[in-house]
């Protein structure tokens, strides 16, 4: 058998795996969120459910890829045959949200080369969306671009993550530095970082407890995928620690950035793509050099979308190539086709697919609802159940400890996974579907 790659490097391993947590939805949805719903309260709360939720989970993943140095299925097969379906549900999980993510992807490259050329964005988001070719040739163009990494390995992966990540860094700061001088920028400061504890309910709890395992890339087969290429040497909480705290911190700083610069032209904040692709043109078109500093976003927007592209299609690629046994460049090239054949039905959802409706979906919202409120805490929860019952979190601690490493909190962390973390993802899971019964009957 070839010798599996390794990270070469200690800050590539950490930015390839920050990038993969920092995505797009973090960077519009986390602050959003946190306007809405108490300022520092929420954030508080979000920072709970990091400690208690995301962190346990995020090394338990880590460490069964180290351990097992096989990608999800294969890991969780070695583990024990009948858990493979929980590495199944991850590699299923990450090929179905990146053929819309991808999707999404393109929008951004449209974006980019509107404002390079024209000097603004499409005049309809929506009808552009509609569009039946043109969205497809972008995210096509977006998944070559994925493709390309990934096809060199952790090698190509750990290269884009040292410069994309601090790109990322250096234009969010950047762009915060313009947005906070706006007149009335203080508004949209107030708007994230006020304490308003009337604002914070248990919706706020619920919300805050659904962005950390979303936000952290968890049950996706990512961390377990990354970790299988990390040495006995890398300190596994530590690492999870910092990649939690880098991705914290960029969607704090991407709050800072677009809030007070909506607030500033007296727009209204929103939530989900209305606020990037809708919202923020209209503000850098009565902005001074609005067009110079809307490349700047939305390449800074590619940046985080690539870093977490490229995680979800090694993830995929690292199974065909460990247990189907293709060639690295087989497994890119088929299943960057096959990724963006399905992403094709989510990107003719807003057009000529719009009224074909499952369970009163569109296709791209049911592929969305399939990861998020069903394959991702389904495979998180059974992954806790199986490590802290069953298989015994012993082994892990022992993985944690190679090299002499000390893991201190390993009683926290046991705590967590057998019990705290099982209840809080069966909370997201029964959310989640009540939502889903909601749209239905609705």
């Amino acid at each position: 058998m070839q010798k599996r790659s390794q990270w070469a490097s200690s800050i590539g391993f950490l930015l390839a795996t920050a990038g993969a947590a920092i995505g797009l939805g973090n960077l519009w949805k986390f602050p959003y969120l946190m306007g809405k719903n108490g300022g520092f309260a929420f954030l508080a709360a979000y920072l709970f459910f990091v400690v208690v939720l995301g962190l346990p989970v995020m090394m338990t993943e880590m460490a069964i890829g180290r351990k097992t140095q096989k990608n999800p299925i294969g890991a969780f097969a070695a583990i024990n045959r009948r858990t493979t379906f929980i590495g199944v549900m991850g590699v299923a999980s990450a090929f179905i949200i990146l053929s819309y993510y991808s999707v999404i992807g393109g929008w951004l490259l449209k974006y980019i080369a509107s404002y390079a050329t024209t000097g603004a964005a499409p005049a309809d988001f929506t009808a552009y969306t509609a569009q039946p070719v043109e969205p497809l040739v972008w995210h096509g163009i977006f998944m070559l671009c994925t493709a390309l990494i990934c096809y060199k390995g952790t090698h190509g992966i750990e290269k884009a993550s040292k410069w994309m990540m601090p790109g990322l860094f250096v234009l969010l700061v950047v762009i915060i530095v313009r947005s906070v001088t706006l007149p009335g920028a203080g508004a949209g400061l107030a708007f994230i970082f006020k304490p308003d504890l009337s604002a914070f309910t248990w919706d706020s709890v619920v919300a805050a407890l659904g962005q950390v395992f979303y936000s952290l890339s968890l049950g996706m087969g990512i961390t377990l995928t990354y970790g299988s290429y990390l040495n006995k040497k890398e300190n596994i909480p530590l690492n999870c620690a910092k990649v939690a705290g880098l991705d914290t911190m960029v969607a704090v700083m991407a709050g800072v950035a677009i809030f007070p610069a909506v607030f500033s032209v007296g727009l209204a904040p929103e939530q989900g793509p209305g606020l990037i692709f809708g919202t923020l043109p209209h503000v850098f078109g009565q902005m001074a050099g609005g067009s110079l500093f809307a490349i700047l976003f939305f390449v800074l927007m590619f940046f985080a979308a690539v870093t977490s592209a490229i995680a979800l299609l090694e993830c995929i690629v690292s199974y065909a190539v460990d247990d189907l046994h293709w060639s690295r460049k087989k497994a890119v090239a088929w299943l960057a086709v096959g990724i963006f054949a399905l992403g094709v039905l989510s990107s003719l959802s807003f057009g000529p697919l719009a009224q074909w409706k499952i369970l009163h979906y569109n296709f791209f919202d049911l592929m969305g609802v399939l990861t998020d409120n069903i394959l991702l805490p389904l495979g998180g929860l059974a992954m806790c159940i199986y490590v802290g019952w069953f298989w015994g979190p012993g082994q892990l601690i022992l993985e944690m400890e190679s090299e002499g490493v000390r893991f201190r909190l390993q009683k926290a962390w046991i705590w967590c996974i057998r019990l705290i973390t099982p209840v809080l993802i069966a909370v997201v899971m029964v959310l989640g579907f009540i939502n889903i019964v909601q749209v239905i009957g609705g």
